[in-house]
């Protein structure tokens, strides 16, 4: 048998109501993206659908808000979502996706059962302004420290194919790894006719160049994560991105984008000789 790859869902619990104007994001109400929008789901779906996600094999389960940040009715919230899904889900490493936050707001989600904080840099800090006005790369990196100094886990990655250039990838990298994540997704670009970034400017082989770079940079005991864009670059080639060092992915759906069943990714590392892990990472 072959290394273990780390499964992880997403739940988008609030969609398409941001006000940011990040040039990759259907979230964004001002390129009114063809996506389903909508208030807050039900504590009692995302429950369901977090044991959905663990039947599936998935340890970590991500919930996502729209928009730039935490304010006092999303921290409620999602404390609240949180607490349920683990009174209910046993052996879940439970993520927490809402945008820039302060400590308090951090420390508040860990003690109702958030156990990470997803926020991405997105891309370098000088390639930032490029795809958004609104907020500042440093307001994205402050989150990233704030999360690391409450006690939380810290998951922080980027999007790859966004016209940025090769000393962007780097830069980008290097500073993913000046914050020591726990965990780091590696997204690559899915165009949308609406977003104003019309095309991928990445191939597979530049993508498994990145991936390479990301193990290296963060070491071995670290999980490295394929997530948006899995399926356009790597569709039928996915030993190649696990050699390259991933050892984690994402099933089922992402934030508006479909994604492949949960059970051909489950065939597919089967075929392959994976296996899916059955415990939480330190």
């Amino acid at each position: 048998m072959k290394k273990e790859i780390f499964l992880c869902a997403i739940n988008n619990v609030l969609s398409g109501t941001c006000l940011e104007d990040c040039k990759f994001c259907t979230q964004s109400v001002r390129y009114h993206a063809d996506i389903e929008r909508y208030s807050y789901k039900s504590i009692e779906t995302i429950v369901q659908e977090a044991k959905r996600a663990k039947s599936y094999g998935a340890l970590g389960y991500c919930l996502v808000t729209a928009g730039k940040g935490l304010d006092d009715k999303k921290v409620d919230f999602v404390a609240r979502a949180a607490k349920a899904v683990k009174s209910e889900v046993e052996n879940l490493n439970l993520i927490a996706c809402n945008g820039t936050a302060t400590k308090e707001q951090l420390r508040y989600l860990k003690e109702h059962g958030v156990d990470s904080y997803n926020h991405n840099l997105e891309t370098s800090e000088s390639y930032y302004s490029t795809i958004c006005t609104t907020h500042s790369w440093s307001e994205r990196y402050e989150t990233c420290q704030n999360v690391k100094e409450v006690g939380l886990q810290l998951c922080t990655g980027g999007i790859f194919g966004m016209g940025e250039s090769y000393e962007d990838r780097e830069s980008l990298l290097n500073s993913i790894a000046s914050l020591n994540p726990e965990s780091t997704p590696l997204n690559f670009y899915h165009p949308n006719e609406a977003l104003p970034i019309k095309s991928r400017n990445i191939s597979r082989d530049e993508a498994l160049e990145i991936v390479k770079k990301a193990r290296k940079l963060l070491g071995e005991d670290r999980l490295l994560m394929v997530a948006a864009g899995r399926e356009l670059l790597f569709d039928g080639c996915e030993e190649l991105m696990f050699e390259a060092g991933a050892n984690s992915m994402v099933i089922g759906n992402y934030l508006t984008t479909a994604g492949d069943a949960p059970i051909k990714d489950i065939a597919m590392l089967e075929k392959l000789g994976y296996g899916v892990a059955t415990t939480c990472h330190d």
